[in-house]
């Protein structure tokens, strides 16, 4: 599964990057609204954790964004 880079500000609780507040998509900031679902995904040994989030954008919209723990970058789901 690839996946486009974005920004995302999060909340960082006992381990970094925890917790998707807001994101930009094509220079629109989109806030959380509520997070639906959240899950983990071992991808391969080699490419580590990514853990996915579902969640509603003060867009309107439902967008699935995941964070690779391997590469410490977010992105959006495709």
């Amino acid at each position: 599964m690839t996946g486009r880079k974005i920004d995302v500000i999060s909340y960082s609780g006992y381990r970094a990057e925890e917790i998707p507040q807001s994101f930009r998509i094509d220079n629109e900031k989109i806030d959380v609204i509520t997070i639906i679902k959240s899950w983990l995904e071992e991808v391969t040994q080699e490419q580590g954790i990514r853990r996915f989030f579902r969640v509603k954008g003060s867009d309107g919209y439902i967008h699935v964004m995941y964070f690779d723990e391997n590469s410490g970058e977010w992105f959006l789901s495709r």
